[in-house]
C-alpha cells in the first residue's frame, strides 16, 4: 500500500503529468489505471516510454487510496532529489585525492530503512549511493524527513542495470564488497581502506545472486543471539563505521 502522507510529492491527471515529463523533472514512478484509453492518454503513454520513464498498470482502486482528486486513471509519484551521475562523481573523488567510498542498495524498498541509511551514510562520508531505478525505493518527502536531511546533501544514482554499473565501478578500481549472512569472512577481517563499495540487499531477500557474484569481499556480522539478522539500517552503520575505523586509524 502506498504512504499516501506526502501529498506534495505526486502530480496527477494527464497534462499535469505531460507538463512535468516536458519540464525535465525527476519522475519517480507513475501509476496507471488499467485498460485506460484515449489519444490523450496515448500521448502521454508514448512520452513515459521515450523518457524511459517507470511506470505500473494498477487497479483504479490503488490510485483512489493514493488521492480521491480527479485522477484521470494516472498518477506520478515526483522525486524529491536530484539524481546525479555516478560516471561524473567517481573521476572527481579521485581528482580530489579522496578514496572512494559507495554504497550499492539492492532491492531496499522501505522508505524509512532508507532515509536512516542516507543518515548514517552521510554521517559516515560515503561519497554517493546507488540504487536500481526499479525495485527500489520511492524518494519523497518522508525519506528526506527520516534521513535528518541528508538526502539534500549525498549523491543518490539511480541506475537502469545495478550489475552494469557494479561492473564498471569495479573497472574504476573499487573493491566491491557484498555484505550478507551468506558470506564467509567477518565484517571486521575485511580491508577498507582502499576504493570500497558496498552492497545491501533487502531485508529477507537479501542481495540478488546475480549481484552478489559480482562482488571481490563478502562480508557478515556476527549475530549471538536468537534472531537472525538486523535491520538493514542498522547493519549499513554497523559496516560503514568499521570502514570510518580503519580509514581514521590510518590517519
Amino acid at each position: 500500500m502506498e504512504n499516501t502522507s506526502s501529498k506534495d510529492n505526486i502530480v496527477y491527471g494527464i497534462h499535469p503529468i505531460m507538463e512535468a515529463i516536458e519540464a525535465g523533472k525527476e519522475i519517480e514512478k507513475i501509476f496507471i489505471k488499467k485498460d485506460m484509453r484515449g489519444a490523450q492518454y496515448m500521448e502521454l503513454f508514448s512520452m513515459i516510454r521515450q523518457n524511459n520513464i517507470n511506470y505500473q498498470f494498477v487497479p483504479l482502486e490503488r490510485l483512489n487510496r493514493i488521492t480521491r482528486k480527479n485522477h484521470q486513471g494516472i498518477i506520478a509519484y515526483m522525486s524529491a532529489v536530484e539524481y546525479s551521475n555516478l560516471e561524473m562523481i567517481i573521476p572527481t573523488i579521485y581528482e580530489r585525492g579522496e578514496t572512494p567510498l559507495l554504497l550499492i542498495l539492492d532491492g531496499i524498498t522501505d522508505v524509512r530503512n532508507f532515509g536512516a541509511i542516507c543518515r548514517t551514510a552521510e554521517c559516515a562520508g560515503v561519497h554517493a549511493i546507488i540504487l536500481p531505478d526499479k525495485g527500489s525505493v520511492l524518494i519523497n518527502s518522508d525519506a528526506v524527513k527520516t534521513s535528518a536531511g541528508a538526502l539534500q546533501h549525498i549523491p543518490i544514482c539511480k541506475v537502469k542495470s545495478l550489475s552494469k554499473t557494479i561492473k564498471y565501478i569495479s573497472q574504476c578500481g573499487i573493491n566491491i564488497v557484498a555484505c550478507t549472512e551468506k558470506a564467509r569472512e567477518f565484517y571486521t577481517n575485511i580491508s577498507y581502506t582502499k576504493p570500497t563499495a558496498i552492497i545491501m540487499g533487502a531485508e529477507g531477500v537479501g542481495i540478488a545472486p546475480e549481484i552478489f557474484i559480482l562482488s571481490q569481499s563478502e562480508a557478515k556480522i556476527p549475530l549471538l543471539g536468537k534472531i537472525e539478522s538486523l535491520n538493514v539500517s542498522c547493519a549499513t552503520a554497523v559496516i560503514l563505521y568499521e570502514v570510518v575505523r580503519q580509514r581514521q586509524s590510518m590517519k
